[in-house]
């Protein structure tokens, strides 16, 4: 009988790219609870309005939507509640540097589940955009676009 493989969970918050300039990324773990896991594996979280902030020497991501479990019962959890993330001391220490010293920021931008079956967090640091720079983003997308399009009428 063969196994049915389910699509691998990749929640996205693509509009990161657009907003941030990506300077270094970082895979962390999540400290998550039951209900919360069972939630991500089913697809029901969003990254739209969650980012990193320090706090006593450790990174804690906020306002990560995460779904209460459609079959939780009076142990679900709260779906925007403050989750820790799991990262090496020197990553935190450099990162934790980088923040303070240049006004950089951390940005979520990616939840997966890896192959052991784990919910990872990818992590940026991250530099704001200027308009300008936002522009050419999408000019440059709408070349690529229009290069492609011409690309599909010649062959």
């Amino acid at each position: 009988m063969p196994t049915e493989h389910k699509p691998p969970v990749e929640i996205v918050n693509r509009r990161a790219r657009y907003e941030y300039q990506f300077l270094d990324t970082y895979e962390a773990g999540i400290a998550l609870v039951g209900t919360e896991i069972k939630s991500i594996r089913t697809g029901h979280a969003d990254l739209s309005d969650a980012y990193c902030t320090f706090q006593d020497g450790e990174l804690y991501v906020r306002s990560l939507f995460i779904a209460e479990y459609d079959y939780g019962n009076q142990f679900n959890h709260d779906p925007r509640r403050l989750r820790k993330l799991l990262l090496k001391k020197q990553e935190l220490k450099k990162l934790e540097k980088k923040v303070k010293e240049r006004g950089f920021t951390i940005v979520p931008y990616r939840i997966f589940i890896n192959a052991r079956g784990f919910a990872k967090l990818e992590i940026a640091l991250a530099q704001g955009k200027k308009v300008h720079d936002k522009r050419d983003a999408i000019q440059a997308r709408d070349q690529k676009r229009e290069m492609d399009r011409l690309k599909k009428i010649r062959i």
